[in-house]
């Protein structure tokens, strides 16, 4: 098992949430290339007290990078640190939808020892699409749906509805309701236990009956505009697992359906310009 107090020095897909529109090797006419312009870089790192792995009942401290790219004067209204590393491909009044993808750990016995017996699950990544709407000036509705590539070969799906509020022009409030789905395939990799890991572990034999509603939570977050480059935040998110992952025995007999994270997170940006 590894130490309570972990650092994993790589964050889904970096953490990076390229904010670029889409352009061709030359910008209309201007004999430009795509990439002249003004950009920002914005580095930072996450710490949090999470589980040791989806449906543990043990926490461990992890410390994640975070890096992303954008123009300048492309500022979103709302992030949240939810969001897959994404890449917008249209969007106006409104309304964005593009490319997603996310990074998967490996997950074995040396995460925790909950999971001895049980087969590793190898690294890998989600990719697909996102889109997200803002109904009010205050509120805005996000989904993904990605398909897992390599860790695991199944589908999942996460919904979360965020509003926001400027409490002064440095603080703002987020928070909202989030739901989370998955396939078959991705059940059976994360919480599936064949006899033979029965066998091994000393868990029940257990095989989900097919995909659907993963868990159903809540999170958010105080976030402190330090300066127009330093940016702080300090959030929570809270998640009930449903379905086939809180009927799995790994979650029964040797973990909660109650998921808790809390965290803070900064970050400062860095600006330049490419000709």
């Amino acid at each position: 098992m590894r130490p309570h107090l972990a650092a994993i020095l790589s964050a889904p897909l970096v953490a990076a949430s390229l904010a670029l529109a889409p352009a061709s090797a030359q910008e209309g006419g201007s004999g430009k290339n795509f990439w002249s312009g003004d950009w920002s870089v914005t580095v930072g790192a996450s710490g949090a007290f999470r589980p040791e792995f989806e449906g543990s009942r043990s926490h461990l401290f992890s410390l994640v990078p975070l890096v992303s790219v954008g123009r300048q004067g492309n500022d979103r209204r709302f992030s949240s640190r939810n969001d897959n590393g994404s890449f917008a491909l249209f969007g106006g009044y409104g309304f964005e939808a593009g490319l997603t993808g996310k990074f998967l750990f490996k997950r074995d016995a040396d995460d925790a020892n909950d999971l001895k017996g049980l087969d590793p699950v190898k690294w890998g990544v989600e990719a697909g699409g996102f889109a997200e709407v803002y109904p009010t000036d205050w509120l805005r509705v996000r989904g993904e749906l990605r398909h897992g590539f390599r860790a695991h070969s199944g589908f999942v799906a996460d919904v979360a509805a965020d509003a926001f509020y400027d409490v002064t022009p440095h603080i703002r409030i987020s928070g909202g309701p989030r739901a989370s789905f998955a396939s078959k395939d991705y059940f059976e990799t994360y919480y599936g236990v064949n006899a033979r890991e029965a066998a091994a572990s000393g868990l029940s034999e257990y095989q989900p009956d097919g995909g659907g509603l993963k868990s159903l939570g809540v999170g958010g977050a105080v976030t402190w505009k330090v300066t127009d480059a330093f940016t702080s935040s300090v959030f929570a998110e809270y998640a009930s697992l449903k379905g086939a992952a809180a009927d799995s025995s790994l979650v029964r007999e040797r973990g909660s359906r109650n998921q808790f994270t809390i965290g803070l997170s900064s970050t400062y940006r860095f600006d330049f310009t490419l000709d």
